[in-house]
């Protein structure tokens, strides 16, 4: 009678593969230059002022990491070679790895630019699923020509887990009711979203390796952490039922404003302009989106409707979008016409958060879109927004509704 529960309980074993490409960016740019190979390298801003977005394992043997600003990476290894990234050549490589991917498995999610995670569960009774995910691997590096890792196993977080210990460009499976034991040797930083204000506190308590946090009753982590001692104490154990999200590649996001009576305004229609565009780019930021193309749509009074778009380098930010909304209603509005309807779409996405930004110059910039974000997605849009916009953000805020 065991054999057989047992048996019925391996037919459900699940077998979840983690991909990620090996510094992407670097990667792309080696396979443009393969000068580049055995260098440290570092894709970014400007040396002065831009922040590192990517770096090869050699440039990572000085300490040098992404998010890091230039200025510190070129301190730390004067001899790097430094890349002011383009992300549309970055866009274009992920897209390639994305088709081979979409053709070889029925399930898979897109996290990120340059990381997926795969479902094979089911298939296993066909085939061996390690042997799918070798012979996809080695596809993909024979046909875009840059290294990639996987991690198999039971779970999103231990796969992931195994694909950080397979770097650089190898592969790694661990196998089902062997999952504690190779998490348990790793020091905690290595699980997860699990993040360093967490750890710190975990070490202040004795905490080092996942081993130590295994032993630790969920009781005690809830009474430090709150209701984030569960997540703690499923992410030690192994314990991670979340699914793979089919991938669907939105194309487009957009919104239109109709007036209550037609305008000529300039003043009124840019007004309206920012405070779309500034909203479209907030939501792309948060659902971590790009876009490489800007449209405006003009209704005029006899409903007669014109639309003008632009190509632009993937970006989500304020700062771009909005002179280039701008620029193409200078470039299709007929100013002795009323306008009834305008409207602002931003399309041609791919997933992406602040890798794109991370190539501008300002350094001070970024932090301060990480900071008016990280406001917006606690008290709802437009809490901070641009003067040109709060008029619009008004009429969208009541400050008597709960947040």
């Amino acid at each position: 009678m065991f054999k057989l529960f047992l048996a019925l309980c391996m037919d459900h074993l699940r077998h979840i593969v983690h991909i990620d490409l090996d510094s992407f960016f670097v990667s792309v740019e080696r396979r443009l230059n393969p000068a580049l190979v055995g260098k440290p390298v570092i894709v970014g801003g400007s040396e002065e002022r831009g922040i590192v977005a990517s770096c090869s394992y050699e440039a990572r043997k000085f300490g040098i990491h992404s998010a890091m600003p230039t200025r510190e990476a070129k301190r730390l290894c004067p001899d790097a070679i430094f890349i002011h990234g383009t992300h549309g050549r970055y866009s274009e490589a992920s897209a390639e790895v994305t088709r081979i991917i979409e053709e070889a498995v029925p399930l898979f999610q897109k996290t990120s630019v340059d990381e997926f995670y795969i479902d094979l569960t089911g298939m296993d009774k066909y085939h061996n699923a390690y042997k799918i995910a070798t012979e996809l691997r080695q596809k993909i590096i024979k046909d875009t020509r840059l290294p990639i890792s996987f991690g198999l196993a039971c779970n999103k977080t231990v796969a992931k887990m195994a694909t950080n210990q397979a770097k650089p460009n190898g592969q790694l499976w661990i196998r089902h009711g062997h999952e504690k034991e190779f998490m348990a040797p790793l020091n905690i930083s290595k699980i997860p979203m699990l993040g360093e204000k967490t750890c710190q506190k975990l070490y202040s308590y004795g905490i080092e390796k996942i081993a130590d946090l295994q032993r630790v009753e969920l009781r005690f982590l809830e009474s430090v952490f709150g209701k984030a001692g569960r997540f703690i104490y499923e992410k030690a154990n192994a314990l991670d039922d979340s699914d793979i999200v089919p991938y669907s590649d939105r194309k487009s996001i957009s919104t239109e404003h109709t007036f209550d009576h037609n305008t000529a305004d300039l003043k009124t229609l840019q007004s309206i302009l920012v405070s779309m565009t500034e909203e479209l780019a907030f939501k792309l930021r948060k659902e971590d989106k790009l876009a490489s193309c800007l449209a405006i749509k003009i209704r005029y009074a006899n409903f007669e409707t014109h639309t003008q778009q632009e190509k632009i380098a993937l970006t989500s930010a304020d700062h771009i979008l909005i002179p280039g909304i701008k620029n193409l209603l200078k470039r299709s509005w007929n100013q002795s016409r009323p306008i009834r309807l305008i409207g602002v779409k931003l399309s041609n996405l791919c997933t992406g958060n602040y890798q794109i930004n991370l190539f501008e110059d300002n350094e001070e910039r970024i932090k301060l879109y990480r900071a008016l974000d990280k406001i917006n997605f606690r008290y709802g849009n437009k809490t901070v927004c641009r003067a040109a916009g709060m008029e619009i953000g008004a009429r969208n805020f009541n400050p008597f509704e709960k947040q």
